[in-house]
């Protein structure tokens, strides 16, 4: 559903749905097993139909996106979460019986997982349709309806998210609104029995601050500068190898992409240039020319990138440039010397797609911008320390981020890093591979968001433990009821001792 009237209208019309579907769930009730099961078959199978179309809309949206990176970075996480939640959601459901007080021998207590009722989702444009139909797989595993606000600087994915949904559900049990960051403003003051954000800490800010004039409970999925502590002497290629693809996976545009590495002194150079080499070997056509290699999605997140490289020019970084752009067409098609035509439109006037080739970057200092904010793009600042205490002490001298990368072979380092940072998740000797985990909890703490999802977390998240106890027919507090006696006393004196 598309939102395109005055900012009242806009707000009657998301409020109107909202009800919508908060009356239907009232009316219908929780979903039994098979119906949820159901549920999640019919969209697994639609995303598995439609796949052609899912890989042909985010190429448009990003002018360039390979078709097997969105399989691999997309479709497999979205279709695997799906068949685990199937296969375990019997027994997540099922009552969970605790322990009475023996005092009330008698009774039982159990807790019922109950679904909250109707879940809003936001998802951000780097990973525009898994991270909108992931949670919305989760919402419904939990019972739950939902609607989807996709974001609208990925069009054409917006659209095909809102022909699956239209397809297989009603609109009272799921459904997708589009319209521009007003309407996100919007959707996210509604007061939703449980809100899942995706997008940067800046604007996680402003949604917590809108739920939280709802009492609406909220998982927000942030993001931050995720740290790579490279142990001394540790083999460099094997690094590299994984923090080159952690890092130009959708061309650095992952919310846990390694922002920046930390390396003994003596083991940079060496690093550098098995990180150099480790990079071209991903995309040995180069990065204009490859078809593996992802486009940065619009011009100002480009430009972005450029200052954040500009400014650490300027302030005395050693900059490290791996290939080149290519050739890219000016406005009238004709080829020029800044990148790339790969004829998609970003919306912003130009038909070129903007390959930004992988920069690292030595000699960093902590006040350039690029070490102030999330990078989100094919730059890798590469920063030294002389001890692993003061490795520890840079990262814990800044917010607390999503994700951790920590290579080497010492268990006792490696502890001592784990021990005394802070952050969402770790991958240790690779990058990016905790958030495939389906069974681990994915989410991040303090700046970098605020609860998890993924697997029984997400499932947990968007329901209710509701807590029930049954009266047995023996119960000691009868004693405890007036009129009191000596015989409450000696209860009391008991229970105290």
């Amino acid at each position: 559903m598309a939102v395109n009237a005055s900012s009242d209208a806009r707000q009657a019309a998301l409020s109107r749905m909202l009800e919508h579907q908060r009356a239907a769930f009232l009316r219908d009730g929780p979903p039994d097993l098979r119906q949820r099961r159901e549920d999640l078959r019919r969209l697994k199978d639609a995303v598995v139909r439609r796949r052609g179309e899912i890989v042909h809309a985010l190429n448009t949206d990003f002018g360039r996106r390979s078709a097997r990176e969105t399989a691999i970075a997309e479709l497999l996480p979205l279709v695997r979460a799906i068949d685990m939640m199937s296969r375990r959601l019997r027994r997540w459901m099922k009552p969970e019986r605790h322990r009475v007080s023996p005092y009330f021998l008698f009774g039982r207590a159990w807790i019922m997982r109950q679904p909250v009722g109707v879940v809003g989702i936001v998802a951000p444009w780097n990973y525009p349709f898994s991270l909108a139909l992931l949670p919305l797989a989760t919402a419904i595993a939990a019972g739950n309806r939902a609607m989807i606000k996709p974001s609208e600087m990925t069009p054409a994915t917006a659209a095909v998210i809102g022909r699956i949904v239209e397809a297989i559900f009603p609109p009272e049990q799921v459904a997708v609104v589009t319209g521009d960051a007003d309407v996100g403003a919007l959707f996210t003051a509604l007061p939703f029995d449980h809100l899942l954000f995706t997008g940067s800490t800046a604007v996680g800010r402003k949604v917590a601050v809108a739920a939280g004039h709802n009492l609406t409970p909220v998982t927000l999925e942030l993001g931050g500068k995720s740290p790579v502590v490279i142990e001394p002497g540790f083999a460099a290629a094997r690094a590299a190898a994984h923090i080159a693809f952690g890092k130009l996976i959708n061309a650095g545009q992952t919310c846990i992409a390694p922002d920046y590495v930390l390396v003994q002194e003596k083991d940079r150079e060496a690093f550098v240039a098995a990180c150099g080499k480790a990079m071209e070997n991903l995309y040995p056509a180069g990065f204009g020319a490859s078809p593996d290699y992802t486009a940065v999605l619009n011009r100002r997140h480009y430009e972005r990138l450029r200052h954040l490289v500009r400014d650490a020019d300027e302030r005395g970084a050693r900059i490290v440039t791996l290939g080149s752009e290519g050739p890219r067409p000016d406005k009238d098609g004709r080829e020029d010397s800044h990148g790339a035509n790969h004829g998609a439109n970003h919306g912003d006037g130009l038909g070129d797609s903007l390959v930004m080739p992988p920069v690292l970057l030595l000699d960093v200092t902590p006040e350039m911008a690029v070490m102030q904010e999330e990078i989100f793009g094919p730059v890798l600042p590469v920063l030294t320390y002389r001890t692993l205490d003061e490795a520890i002490a840079f990262i814990n001298a800044r917010p607390r981020p999503l994700a951790l990368y920590y290579f080497g072979t010492q268990r006792a380092m490696q502890a001592r890093v784990l021990d005394r940072t802070v952050s969402g998740g770790v991958t240790v000797n690779g990058t990016l591979l905790h958030y495939a985990q389906e069974d681990l909890p994915f989410g991040g703490v303090g700046a970098s968001g605020i609860g998890a999802y993924h697997g029984r977390t997400g499932f947990l998240a968007m329901t209710h433990a509701r807590a029930i106890y049954r009266q047995g027919r023996c119960n000691v507090t009868t004693i405890l009821r007036p009129p009191f006696s000596r015989l409450t006393d000696i209860v009391i004196r008991f229970l105290l001792r």
